[in-house]
């Protein structure tokens, strides 16, 4: 299957002068624009991590402390060190 051109041919186009011109009245009236931009200025980006994140990540290290202490001490146990 063909694709189709994604233009039109020029010689089929109608209005359209030879040099590649439209004739006046031919074009579409001017259609209003919807948007001239940004209507707010968007915040700045911060690079900090927030107060929240910091917690978080406080509380999941001391766990993993706690984790690995419980381990260090039940090979220990199982080793023999405490008999």
């Amino acid at each position: 299957m063909t694709a189709q051109p994604p233009d039109p041919d020029p010689a089929n186009t109608p209005d359209l002068d030879s040099g590649g011109g439209v004739r006046p009245g031919s074009t579409p009236p001017d259609s209003a624009q919807t948007s001239s931009g940004l209507s707010e200025h968007e915040p700045r980006t911060s690079w900090s991590f927030p107060p929240t994140g910091v917690a978080t990540m406080v509380v999941i290290g001391v766990i993993v402390v706690v984790f690995v202490a419980i381990a260090v001490l039940l090979v220990l146990d199982i080793v023999g060190v405490f008999d």
